[in-house]
């Protein structure tokens, strides 16, 4: 038998006085009430209840193990309701990875109103631009810009990565503004160059569905978008960055739009964890959020 459930039926026969009591509270015959009784004082060699023809008490043991029984079916209970509500609500410590740029500008401060949401959460983000295995490299779910082909990954798609050129006021007043994107290359392109810093990085700008590509140069490069920008709010030349971010510097006339009538480089954007996995409440909780912040409008 489950000691669990004599020591509860044991408890209930000494509370009500009786077997028979005992038998109808818990739907169940007063045969079984004595077998679950019988059972436990067999387990501990002793006799836990008195029994006569009319009526039935504690032993000294029997009310000793009443009083701890009722301590352990109370901790039990407790054990149950914590792990159901470890089920039910987000709680411990989620590892997330994104890339640089966007996870410091965007990501971050998402985390942070995502935190304050579920004050029972921790999130470890990491931010790179290379691949992530989130096996080897313990990794719950990331947030990744440009195709996706591992089929190992659930992938949920998120609005794309947008990116927009800029130049600060002074540096367009001494320099002249762009009319097209062939304009750029006699400019001080601010270029992002993580993967190859040695060769020419093209832009791509498209209007009425046609491609321009621009091979983009300049004196300064850096694989730190966040250099860039410092770069270009200080009149140093035209970088190429991620709309959102761009938008708030443009809005605080820190920075001029160029090129407004073209549409700049937009990469697919996902939030991925990987499959075969159930996933739990705080990922599914994570990766909601960031589909309602960040997905397709």
């Amino acid at each position: 038998m489950d000691r669990l459930t004599s020591m509860g039926v044991f408890i209930k026969a000494a509370d009500l006085g009786s077997f028979a009591a005992a038998a109808e509270a818990l739907a169940m015959s007063p045969q079984m009430v004595a077998k679950h009784v019988v059972f436990l004082e067999d387990r501990l060699g002793t006799a836990l209840l008195n029994r006569t023809t009319r009526r039935q008490s504690l032993t000294d043991v029997g009310r000793a193990y009443y009083d701890r029984c009722k301590l352990v079916l109370s901790e039990a209970e407790a054990a149950e309701a914590l792990a159901h509500d470890m089920r039910s609500r987000p709680q411990g410590v989620l590892r997330v990875n994104a890339p640089m740029t966007f996870g410091a500008f965007t990501l971050a401060p998402f985390v942070t109103r995502y935190l304050t949401r579920y004050p029972e959460m921790r999130v470890d983000l990491t931010l790179n631009d290379r691949f992530v295995d989130p096996l080897e490299d313990g990794v719950e779910v990331m947030v990744r810009i440009g195709e996706i082909a591992d089929t190992a990954l659930i992938a949920h798609p998120l609005a794309p990565y947008r990116l927009i050129a800029c130049a600060a006021p002074s540096y367009l007043a001494a320099r002249g503004t762009p009319k097209g994107p062939g304009d750029l290359e006699a400019h001080d392109c601010l270029v992002y160059a993580y993967w190859s810093p040695s060769i020419p990085c093209p832009w791509v700008f498209t209007r009425d569905g046609q491609s321009h590509e621009v091979r983009a140069n300049g004196r300064f490069r850096s694989n730190d978008w966040k250099a860039l920008l410092h770069a270009a709010t200080a009149g140093f030349g035209i970088t190429l960055g991620p709309e959102s971010v761009l938008a708030e510097e443009v809005a605080a006339g820190r920075l001029v739009r160029v090129l407004p009538d073209y549409q700049g480089p937009a990469r697919p954007m996902h939030v991925l964890y990987p499959a075969g996995r159930r996933p739990t409440v705080k990922l599914r909780s994570f990766v909601d959020a960031v589909v309602e912040e960040f997905g397709p409008r």
